[in-house]
């Protein structure tokens, strides 16, 4: 049986800062790459055998795209699973989008449910404990995937994301105008536990596209909570995913 709050206030003292790029994600991090078409590495907890284990896909960003699935582990999640010592308590799962491409792209979609159920089937992963979450690019995948498999997630964390702009393009709701996607969206999200983070000055993603999401999510009555980071940036992943509050909450969510 895992023990998540040992793993949670082990992280509070290990993550001091989640920005730890160019690490090599090998077996003694808990990092084993799968092979295929498009190879991508996952997360293994030191306990995984004991017991299924609940599942975290993370989406990237525009940054960490390519052809090389170790650079899907450098920026965000990565360096907080690797810094934890094999204590995180979720089994990690790290597609990586090719060079050009968007998350919310119906072949990359197709891919990150591929490599889920893989994990799934390979790792004992709990299918009633999967959670999205991704930073940037990944923020936007979030929303994406999420609103296009609502299904398959007990929760979902989007990080300076949003749902307009140029990361919609080719995406499944790329028919919708801007300002009709945010209502779509939130109604294929109903019911869908979802905690959203940005910051205040992000010159980036503009902040207004959580807020908004935020609002019309609350309007459609969903259980939705927004962290916006006053005075931080672009970058408000380091903070968000070195808070051990978010992977309290996670653990809590069950798909229904």
């Amino acid at each position: 049986m895992i023990c998540p709050m040992r793993s949670l206030v082990a992280l509070c003292f290990l993550i001091t800062s989640c920005a730890h790029a160019g690490f090599v994600p090998d077996e003694k991090s808990g990092f084993v790459l799968v092979a295929g078409a498009r190879p991508y590495y996952v997360y293994l907890p030191k306990d995984w055998q004991a017991a299924p284990h609940p599942v975290i896909v993370y989406m990237h960003g525009s940054g960490e795209r390519g052809d090389d699935p170790a650079r899907a582990t450098q920026v965000g999640l990565g360096p907080v699973v690797r810094r934890s010592r094999g204590t995180f308590p979720f089994i990690v799962v790290f597609p990586q989008a090719p060079r050009g491409s968007y998350f919310g792209m119906p072949e990359n979609n197709a891919r990150v449910l591929a490599a889920l159920d893989e994990v799934l089937a390979r790792y004992h992963g709990d299918p009633d404990r999967v959670y999205l979450t991704g930073n940037s690019l990944g923020g936007y995948g979030t929303w994406f995937l999420g609103a296009l498999a609502p299904e398959r997630f007990a929760a979902l964390v989007p990080i300076c994301g949003g749902v307009r702009g140029a990361a919609s393009k080719g995406g499944p709701f790329a028919a919708f105008p801007d300002n009709e996607r945010p209502k779509e969206i939130a109604r294929r999200l109903a019911g869908k536990p979802i905690w959203i983070f940005h910051g205040e000055d992000d010159w980036m993603v503009p902040v207004r596209n959580s807020r908004e999401m935020a609002t019309v999510l609350k309007a459609a009555g969903n259980e939705v909570r927004f962290t916006e980071y006053a005075g931080v940036g672009h970058n408000a992943w380091d903070r968000a995913y070195a808070d051990p509050a978010l992977w309290e909450w996670l653990l809590a969510q069950r798909r229904h």
